[in-house]
């Protein structure tokens, strides 16, 4: 793994992704989901500690789902189980990740936080060029959100013990072989550390 080098606070944000109670609940089991949530109170308390920029994003519809084209597959299935509705409280960021007052959401319809979202405008006009990652499922809106961010030229480091994905050996294939091509994959610990490291 590279050495992750220090991380500049003013110039960085930290994106917590799709941590909602349904994508928790729905689709990985309790151990899971209870293993996905447990760092996240950790990393956000270093980068609040750091004031360092947090974003939150979360996948949210209107009532219908007019925003979702039937030959989507994965969100037609949450169309037709209702899901994700604006304001409902399956949509509720879990409380562990919550935001606090000041710190954006961005709602998003599909998988990418960037995808037709106003979150690269957050981004520049806070002058971040370095953005770290925290979501749910790694082999949805993490991979999308990497691939996506490395075309906009960000530097990238993925808090590992921060991602979960329901399928276990996706999650660690992405992370060791995909992912790693283009951010630096680091725990927590290695994040903080990289934070103090840069005062």
């Amino acid at each position: 793994m590279p050495e992750l080098l220090p991380i500049d606070p003013k110039r960085t944000a930290l994106l917590v992704m799709d941590f909602q109670v349904d994508v928790l609940t729905k689709s990985m089991s309790e151990a899971q989901a209870a293993d996905a949530i447990a760092r996240v109170p950790d990393l956000l308390a270093a980068a609040r500690g750091a004031d360092m920029m947090l974003i939150h994003v979360i996948v949210a519809f209107r009532p219908g789902h007019p925003e979702v084209s039937p030959q989507n597959p994965v969100f037609a299935g949450v169309k037709a189980h209702r899901m994700m509705l604006v304001d409902s409280e399956g949509t509720r960021i879990h409380p562990a990740a919550a935001a606090r007052d000041g710190e954006p959401i961005v709602v998003k319809h599909r998988t990418s936080a960037f995808f037709e979202t106003d979150l690269a405008m957050l981004l520049r006009a806070n002058a971040i060029d370095t953005l770290v990652l925290a979501g749910v499922h790694t082999s949805g809106v993490v991979l999308s959100t990497v691939r996506q961010a490395a075309d906009l030229d960000y530097r990238m480091i993925v808090a590992r013990d921060c991602c979960a994905d329901p399928d276990a050996e996706a999650h660690a294939t992405l992370l060791d072989r995909v992912i790693a091509k283009q951010a630096t994959v680091a725990t927590t610990t290695d994040i903080k550390h990289a934070l103090s490291g840069a005062a």
